[in-house]
């Protein structure tokens, strides 16, 4: 079997596994803002992609907007299953969804065809969620902000989604530690694939956040995967990619 992948840019993606469609924390259309306000960060698209048809799961790590981004989740029908995080769960209530599955870290969610269990991840203040997703033949882990939850035992993944660069800010430190964890994360699962996200896409980014971020690393650092099987693909958005 294989898995298919589509990259929306920053955290969002269409994947398809084993038959089932699962849209993973879509910004799709509109600007990305956190409050305060604008001049704090503000995000905007190149251009605005249509919300994919016959999704089967609307997947959310975390209820930050960067996450669940409410202008793309107003498009989406409200009828769609949703699995989330705690916060994730109380954006999609507000905006009118009434099939939630609310997983904390550990717990899991299955049906004939797939299991998705909750890992432990960012702290955006609070702890907020990865997901392996099992169909029993082919096996997704993602995390947004490349965080590793110490309690998972070592297993094989085919494909693992995380950032690949460390952005910091002054006093607060690493956010997201993309470099910093992937050699845990190809030592822990063995993937075969590494598709690199959080990052990438066609979006301009402004404000006094952007202007302190500082980057460490690249996705062309080879360094990374010395003495591993492991690919790594920088996925262009809207560019379908068959993990096989």
């Amino acid at each position: 079997m294989s898995i298919t992948a589509t990259y929306y840019g920053a955290n969002g993606w269409l994947i398809e596994l084993d038959q089932t469609r699962i849209l993973i924390d879509p910004w799709l259309n509109g600007d990305l803002t956190f409050p305060p306000g604008d001049w704090l960060v503000k995000g905007e698209l190149a251009k605005e992609i249509d919300v994919p048809k016959d999704i089967d799961y609307l997947l959310l790590t975390q209820g930050q907007p960067d996450h669940a981004h409410p202008p793309t989740l107003q498009k989406i029908d409200k009828g769609i299953s949703v699995i989330a995080s705690e916060a994730a769960t109380k954006v999609v209530r507000h905006i009118g969804f009434t099939k939630i599955n609310t997983l904390k870290p550990g717990e899991s969610f299955s049906n004939t065809k797939i299991n998705i269990q909750a890992t432990s991840g960012a702290s955006v203040p609070n702890i907020e969620n990865g997901y392996i997703i099992d169909s029993g033949i082919d096996s997704i882990y993602i995390e947004p902000h490349g965080f590793l939850d110490k309690k998972l035992k070592p297993r094989n993944i085919d494909l693992v989604i995380t950032p690949v660069i460390d952005f910091s800010l002054p006093i607060a430190g690493k956010f997201i530690k993309g470099k910093t964890v992937l050699p845990q994360l190809i030592k822990h699962f063995n993937p075969k694939t590494i598709l690199a996200s959080t990052t990438g896409g066609d979006i301009t980014f402004r404000g006094i956040i952007n202007k302190l971020i500082k980057v460490d690393g690249s996705v062309e650092d080879i360094s990374l995967f010395k003495d591993t099987t492991t690919s790594l693909i920088n996925p262009k958005p809207l560019n379908e990619y068959k993990i096989k």
